[in-house]
């Protein structure tokens, strides 16, 4: 009986632990491509709303929101389950900037949203 008690006790704790913040500055600020390409900050989370316009291969995409064109990153298990995207799709794209020493910047997409 004091193991299933100590058991309990254990897991409830555990979970309490797993907590994070959540209070002003913990969700990532909406932006623009022209904002990044400006002044964006290397690993920064953003939030962009626009279209995915085309495929670039090996996971990256082409994305517009009417401010400039930026590269991302998108793992095909971050793509909306049963729906369709297409470049007349608005979608939201969370995730982090990636500003490259080398090469262009983009974004690594963590969560991909379509917005109706």
């Amino acid at each position: 009986m004091k193991k299933l008690i100590i058991a309990c006790l254990v897991a409830t704790f555990a979970a309490a632990a797993h907590a994070d913040y959540a209070g002003p500055g913990a969700q990532p600020a909406a932006t623009t491509v022209q904002q990044l390409t400006n002044a964006g900050k290397d690993d920064q989370r953003v939030v962009l709303r626009g279209h995915v316009l085309k495929a670039m291969g090996d996971e990256k995409y082409t994305f517009s929101d009417g401010t400039g064109e930026i590269a991302v990153k998108i793992d095909p298990k971050r793509w909306p389950a049963g729906q369709q995207v297409s470049e007349t799709t608005t979608v939201e794209l969370t995730g982090k900037y990636d500003k490259e020493l080398f090469g262009k910047p983009k974004v690594k997409v963590h969560e991909v949203r379509v917005v109706q």
